[in-house]
């Protein structure tokens, strides 16, 4: 499976990564905010069992991902660690931790 290149290719791919099993009754929404080259916005809604993803700002997300749209990327691609990201400051989580943590479970494959 060839990695994505681009942060958009990695959130147009997500939907087919998603666990709808490990989402039963649960409703989040995750904003991803990216800045620099590969940056934009986008949010991941989960409901019902259901993924969508779309681009922009959602206005009530309950959890939110600040980092470089490269950081990102590479966190995704497995080539950098989340938690190491996000102790050197570059990466800023907000909002509902426990949210944060089931999102393993939700995207089995993404590392």
């Amino acid at each position: 499976m060839m990695k994505p290149q681009t942060v958009k290719e990695f959130f147009d791919a997500l939907p087919g990564k998603f666990d709808a099993e490990a989402a039963e009754g649960l409703a989040a929404v995750y904003q991803f905010d990216l800045s620099g080259p590969q940056g934009g916005q986008y949010y991941v809604e989960i409901h019902d069992g259901a993924c969508a993803v779309r681009p922009g700002v959602h206005p009530d997300p309950h959890v939110i991902f600040s980092m470089s749209g490269e950081d990102c990327l590479q966190i995704l691609n497995g080539q950098l660690d989340g938690a190491s990201v996000a102790m050197s400051g570059r990466l800023r989580i907000s909002g509902d931790i426990g949210l944060v943590l089931h999102l393993k479970a939700l995207f089995p494959t993404v590392r």
